[in-house]
């Protein structure tokens, strides 16, 4: 939890306003309502999205998890029972340096339990004592998605499907940076500051196959090669 809500900005506002409807009419359901995101880290802009959390004590009550603009500003609602935003902090994904984010950075906008504070110890508490080999495979994971999807576009270029191969080719960027993000134990804040702050937001196909090659490569020597034998797959 960081901060405090700046409600003089469109966003800011519009978070308290969404916070209130809910509180109004699923009053009895609700544990708690955050904010994430840009929002929450306090340097939202024009462009910003509003994503808000909202935590309930039982399954389907609540508000419906939704996407959509309201007054023009682009909003995401996502709705998760406490018992499962709790169980989904304990979970090391491959996913993770997209995810990690959302789970260490909520301002809560009503939390009388502190159950946001719980969810980012949850998560603590699993990173502290999460081996260095969880992560590396995970890091393979993210490499055989990017790895394929990269094969896949220059296989469609080679055909002149550029356009095709433009949305593989961002795809095997994310996932290329997923890698880094479980290597190093960094976690982003979405796909853009990812891909950013890893330095294939610009790579080319040659130079993607450059670093999908060097971290094969560093995968092997922290012992999960990305090749073996049908034997070493369950392993």
């Amino acid at each position: 939890m960081i901060g405090e809500l700046d409600t003089t900005s469109v966003r800011g506002a519009l978070a308290i306003r969404l916070r209130d409807v809910i509180q109004h009419r699923w009053a009895a359901e609700v544990q708690a309502i955050g904010v994430r995101g840009s929002v929450a880290h306090g340097d939202d802009a024009e462009s910003s999205d509003v994503n808000m959390v909202v935590v309930t004590y039982r399954p389907r009550t609540g508000p419906k998890p939704a996407r959509r603009k309201v007054d023009g500003v682009p909003v995401e609602l996502s709705v998760v029972t406490a018992e499962d935003g709790l169980g989904q902090a304990r979970q090391l994904t491959a996913r993770w340096p997209l995810l990690a984010d959302g789970f260490l950075t909520t301002l809560p906008l009503f939390d009388p339990d502190e159950w946001f504070i719980d969810q980012r110890d949850a998560h603590l508490t699993l990173l502290s004592e999460a081996r260095p080999v969880e992560f590396t495979r995970l890091a393979r994971d993210n490499w055989a998605l990017a790895s394929n999807a990269h094969a896949r576009a220059v296989r469609l270029t080679q055909w002149y499907d550029t356009d095709t191969a433009l949305v593989l080719m961002a795809d095997a960027r994310i996932h290329a940076a997923m890698v880094t993000g479980l290597l190093t134990r960094t976690h982003f804040r979405n796909d853009a500051d990812a891909v950013k702050r890893t330095g294939v937001a610009m790579a080319d196909m040659q130079e993607l196959d450059a670093i999908l090659k060097y971290q094969a490569e560093e995968l092997t020597a922290r012992g999960r090669p990305v090749d073996g034998t049908l034997g070493e797959l369950f392993d």
